[in-house]
This record gives C-alpha cells, sequence and structure tokens, in this order.
C-alpha cells in the first residue's frame, strides 16, 4: 500500500521593521546610499588597517614625536581611503564595469602614482632627514615599499566590496523568490479550486432537493473552509490545529462526492496544541492525491491520511492508488515543485522530502523539525 508522509512544524519568524542598522548612509564619493551595518563594515576595515599602522609606526613616537607618529599614520590612513573609495565608486562603475578596462587601469594607475608621490616624499622627508640613518632613505625601497603595500590594501578593499554586493544580491534574490512563492500561494487562496467548489456546490444543491439532513452540515463546513483561505490563511503562520481541520472539512466534503466508492480516511495521532506552521502546506498535497488518485479510479480508489504531532515534528502520511502508468509529480494545486522550494525557504536544513511514484500509488514523505512557539 502505497503512502504519503507529510512532516510540518513552525514556520520562520517574519521579518522585523527596519531597526537602526538598516538605515541608509552614504559613502565618500558615491551617491549611491548603502545600508548602516554595512557602512560598519567598512569602517571596521579601517580601524584595523589603522590599527596595523599604528603598531607598525610605534617606533616614530620615540624616534621623531607625537606630531610625526599622528601625521604619518593619518596620512597613509586618509590616502588609502581616498583612492580605494574613488577606484569603488567611481572607476569601476564608470569604467570597468562598462568594458571600458584601458580607461579604468589608467586611472587607477594614475590615483597610485599619485598615493606613491605624496606618500614617498613624506617618507623620505621623515625617514632620511627627521629621524636621520635609522632607516635607507633610497627612493626604489621607499617607491616598491608603498606601491606593494597600496595594491595589497586596495585588493583587500576590492574584495570586501564584492564579498558584500554578492551578499546582497543574494538576499534580494531570496526575497523575491520569497515573494513569487508568496504569489503563488494566494493565487491558490484566491481561487479555491474551482472545480472544487463546483461539485460542492452540485452535491449541495441535490442534498436540498432530496430535503437531506446532511445540507446543513455541508454548508456548514463549505463556510469554515471559506472563512479559513480568506482570513486565517493570509497569516504567516497559523495554528496546527486550524489546518487540521480544514483537511477534516476538505475530506468531508470530497467524501460527499465519491459517496460510498471510495476509502477516504484521515486519522491524527498527538496533540496539535501550540503549535504553527506555514498555511496550506498539507493541502496541495492532498487536493493532489484527489485529483490524479481517486478521481482517475473508476473503482475501488483510496485514499489514507495519517498525522502524527509530536514535541519535536509533525508528520503527516498520505496514501493513494492510482491507475497504472499515471505520473503525478509536479501536477495538482501549485504543484509539488512549488512546495519543495517553499520547504527550503522555510525550514531550511529542517526538512525532508521524498516522493516514491509507481505504477499503482504514490507515496510521499516529508519531515519538518519543529519549534517552539
Amino acid at each position: 500500500m502505497a503512502s504519503f508522509t507529510f512532516i510540518y512544524c513552525k514556520k520562520n519568524q517574519p521579518e522585523n521593521d527596519m531597526s537602526f542598522l538598516d538605515r541608509q548612509v552614504k559613502f565618500p564619493f558615491s551617491n549611491r546610499p548603502v545600508v548602516l551595518k554595512y557602512a560598519l563594515v567598512h569602517a571596521a576595515y579601517w580601524v584595523l588597517i589603522t590599527g596595523f599602522f599604528l603598531y607598525e609606526k610605534r617606533y616614530l613616537i620615540r624616534k621623531a614625536s607625537l606630531n610625526y607618529f599622528a601625521i604619518c599614520v593619518t596620512g597613509r590612513v586618509v590616502l588609502l581611503i581616498v583612492i580605494a573609495y574613488l577606484n569603488m565608486h567611481y572607476f569601476l562603475p564608470r569604467y570597468l564595469l562598462k568594458k571600458q578596462y584601458s580607461n579604468y587601469f589608467s586611472l587607477v594607475l594614475i590615483s597610485i602614482l599619485v598615493y606613491l608621490i605624496i606618500q614617498s616624499l613624506f617618507d623620505y622627508y621623515l625617514y632620511g632627514y627627521v629621524i636621520g640613518p635609522m632607516r635607507n632613505t633610497d627612493w626604489i625601497e621607499t617607491l616598491s615599499y608603498n606601491f606593494f603595500s597600496t595594491m595589497w590594501y586596495l585588493a583587500l578593499m576590492l574584495a570586501l566590496k564584492l564579498s558584500i554586493d554578492w551578499y546582497e544580491q543574494q538576499r534580494i534574490f531570496q526575497k523575491i523568490l520569497v515573494e513569487k512563492l508568496n504569489a503563488e500561494v494566494n493565487f491558490l487562496r484566491s481561487q479555491v479550486n474551482p472545480h472544487f467548489l463546483f461539485n460542492i456546490l452540485n452535491n449541495l444543491y441535490a442534498l436540498t432537493l432530496k430535503k437531506s439532513d446532511l445540507a446543513p452540515d455541508v454548508v456548514l463546513k463549505l463556510s469554515e473552509m471559506m472563512e479559513y483561505m480568506l482570513y486565517d490563511s493570509d497569516d504567516p503562520k497559523v495554528a496546527l490545529g486550524k489546518e487540521i481541520s480544514y483537511l477534516h472539512n476538505y475530506i468531508a466534503l470530497e467524501k460527499i462526492r465519491y459517496d460510498h466508492d471510495a476509502d477516504i480516511s484521515l486519522q491524527v495521532n498527538g496533540d496539535p496544541d501550540g503549535k504553527e506552521i506555514a498555511p496550506l502546506l498539507i493541502l496541495p498535497l492532498v487536493e493532489n492525491a484527489f485529483k490524479h488518485g481517486l478521481s482517475k479510479k473508476a473503482e475501488n480508489g483510496w485514499l489514507h491520511g495519517k498525522i502524527n504531532v509530536s514535541p519535536s515534528s509533525l508528520e503527516v502520511t498520505v496514501e493513494n492508488n492510482k491507475s497504472a502508468g499515471l505520473t503525478v509529480e509536479g501536477k495538482g494545486g501549485i504543484g509539488l515543485e512549488n512546495l519543495r522550494k517553499r520547504l527550503e525557504l522555510l525550514y531550511p536544513a529542517r526538512h525532508l522530502l521524498q516522493i516514491d511514484d509507481s505504477n499503482e500509488s504514490f507515496k510521499v514523505f516529508m519531515e519538518i523539525q519543529l519549534q517552539p512557539v
């Protein structure tokens, strides 16, 4: 006997409102604002660079004076900041990204050359005349030291920028993907499966003609389902009990359609109180089982659902038979692929989804680890 297994747990917390670190600031030589937390990353980088220079040049306090020490460190850091942000926010977007490579590298070399001239003149004066014979004042050594140290710090700064840009792009991509999936779920919620409603209304019409005692119960169940779809499921997370109640109503109404020709059941074990999940996660799979299972079987159709709730996990097993050769995966509702993507986004590293599609049955196993409410 085939089986679907679905395990659900609490959905991630919604994003907080914009915090202090999400406020926007501007970098030097750039008109494009960035969030404060990224500015703090850059600030931390320059603090580390300044700290390195303070440690490296600390001997100047004894050999020259505190004034020369402050001028040396401040001058180096300020010059590096100027050419770093000229490179990142002016040369790079205006020339390198537009594939004007010769202009870009020429401007970078010119900026470095200007830095070398200014810094080397100060070094030559400081080490050649103020400190005296303590340091070799050869021009080649001075220029090569300043050139390679400058290239090293600029490379580190460029790597930092590229890393931050990559992270921001990934964050935006994830946000767009979540919005896309939410839009698909909202579409599912808005249409409420017109075929299902059409069948239920036809059944309800037949029951009213017969003056059946089942008619009021059908109206009540349908009303509860509509309330959940239109109001409760609009929240980022819902009580597990409401999701299960919705499934009970859905299956009960589908039973009317198949009368006594099919074996349909849903068993719930455990206590769902105090547990929450993302809305409409179980429905597409149960709906899929009806659409591609029972609706395609002329006789002897069956669908068995089983939900196990534990303190650390939620397991839902749904089994159904189907016509031989019918492929189910990727069909029905928002689709199993959409469900897989939602799980990856909403429950990263906390879920497992396995599908077994055989000739006569269809089985899905999904596990999601619960988190305390």
